[in-house]
């Protein structure tokens, strides 16, 4: 099978390859790639080839390269990688150059299908057009940015959701423009879903959103397989930091930070030493005259939150981590929050119960799809900050419970991100749109 990867940036096992800028997002494709190299080095074989292409922000660094590719020291696997350009900080702009480059790099490659990661990017749309009608084309759903687009204010104030900074202002990037950016790729994401025959999602929610869209459709369901870091390693109540609460991201109101500012005088009345930590950048900073030009509309926003309920000292923001650090909060904290307007299935949630620490989220998107039970991780009511910290509250109060639940949550995790299950259904999903895109042809 030779399979030509679409993904929205470049993987970072190439990248460290290639001497470009390593990114920790989107740990899901190095997951699949860490698999298919170990396959590789145990089989002796090359039964899945695999092409990838990546967006590069200059034209100048439109080229074909080959790497290889190797996972403690085994053997190489060999990656034909291609570059196309696409400005990724403006993902609502569609550059039209893309369908030429995608023509060159199919007809070069000879691709049997094309595993396009996400329709967060027009890159997508762009490709679909490419081979509009055809079965060789598989979109793997990720966020579905139309829906989160939709929700991406989270019930801020109507004042705040349409003020603006400095910052705000210079860069027009004011909470109501992020929302229309939002809206705009939405639309691509649905043209490029209307335009496909195949799509690869992991959760009822969507599902529903891909056949709203595209009726006659084929789903295929295929749960994610998370990076090696998170599979090893175990939470403990007794050597977690107590009334400590970790939070992956809190950048823009889709994630709901603001929800879990408002439940934090009702935890503190009975946790007065409760503290939140925040991973990424500070985006409330105003002491330096950098930091205060800086500050946006929703950064504007926590601060005064902030500022309201007396919690300055109790939030700390951690900075850009690796996964090895990301996995140290994890497991040093009490609770892990995701509280989130909307979400698909965030990884966030997908690491913390894979090892076991207790989970509290938002009752939204394809969260239940993870979360079915009590026993494997809390939900509450989008917005409900009462609900909220009620459900922290009651894992702090008995850490019988917060033990049980660690261990149903690395149950359920270890099942629904098992990486050979996961790569062998990958596999098995690939083989059904190729035979599908040759019966289509005839063949």
């Amino acid at each position: 099978m030779r399979v030509l990867w679409l993904c929205n940036l470049v993987p970072p096992m190439i990248a460290e390859k290639l001497n470009l800028p390593v990114s920790v997002k989107e740990g899901w494709i190095t997951g699949t790639l860490q698999k298919i190299v170990e396959d590789y080095e145990e089989d002796g074989g090359l039964e899945l080839e695999i092409g990838i292409c990546f967006p590069v922000p200059s034209e100048k660094q439109v080229f074909k390269f080959e790497v290889g590719v190797t996972v403690l020291g085994r053997k190489q696997y060999p990656v034909t990688c291609y570059s196309f350009y696409e400005d990724t900080s403006k993902p609502q702009d569609y550059c039209e150059s893309m369908t030429g480059r995608f023509e060159e790099i199919i007809e070069d490659y000879q691709p049997d299908l094309v595993h396009a990661f996400g329709t967060e990017y027009p890159h997508t749309f762009a490709m679909s057009l490419e081979l509009i009608g055809s079965d060789r084309l598989l979109i793997g759903l990720q966020g579905i940015i139309s829906r989160c687009g939709e929700e991406y204010l989270a019930s801020l104030p109507e004042v705040i959701a349409n003020g603006r900074t400095f910052r705000d202002i210079v860069r027009r990037d004011s909470i109501a423009e992020q929302q229309a950016k939002f809206l705009e790729r939405g639309e691509y994401e649905k043209q490029a879903i209307r335009n496909c025959r195949h799509v690869m999602g992991r959760t009822d929610f969507d599902r529903e959103a891909a056949l709203s869209l595209n009726p006659d459709i084929k789903y295929h369901r295929l749960n994610e397989t998370m990076r090696d870091t998170f599979y090893d390693g175990t939470w403990d109540v007794n050597n977690c930091d107590k009334h400590v609460i970790f939070v992956s991201q809190a950048d823009y109101p889709l994630k709901g930070f603001h929800y879990l500012l408002e439940a934090m005088p009702e935890i503190l009345e009975e946790y007065p030493d409760a503290t939140i930590k925040v991973a990424g950048n500070d985006i409330t900073g105003f002491e330096t005259l950098r930091q205060k030009i800086r500050l946006g509309g929703y950064g504007r926003y926590l601060r005064a939150l902030m500022q309201t309920y007396q919690l300055t000292e109790k939030v700390s923001f951690l900075g850009m981590m690796n996964a090895e650090e990301m996995k140290l909060q994890y497991l040093r904290c009490h609770t892990y929050v995701c509280p989130s307007a909307l979400e698909n299935s965030p990884n966030s949630v997908a690491e913390a119960m894979l090892m076991g620490v207790p989970v509290v989220a938002s009752d939204t998107g394809g969260i239940p799809s993870m979360i079915d039970s009590p026993e494997e991780g809390r939900l509450f009511p989008v917005g409900n900050s009462h609900e909220l910290a009620e459900n922290i509250k009651a894992i702090w109060k008995d850490d019988g419970l917060a033990s049980e639940m660690s261990a149903c949550e690395m149950q359920r995790a270890a099942d629904t991100h098992n990486r050979e299950k996961n790569f062998n259904r990958l596999i098995e999903i690939y083989r059904e749109v190729i035979d599908a895109a040759k019966n289509s042809n005839g063949e």
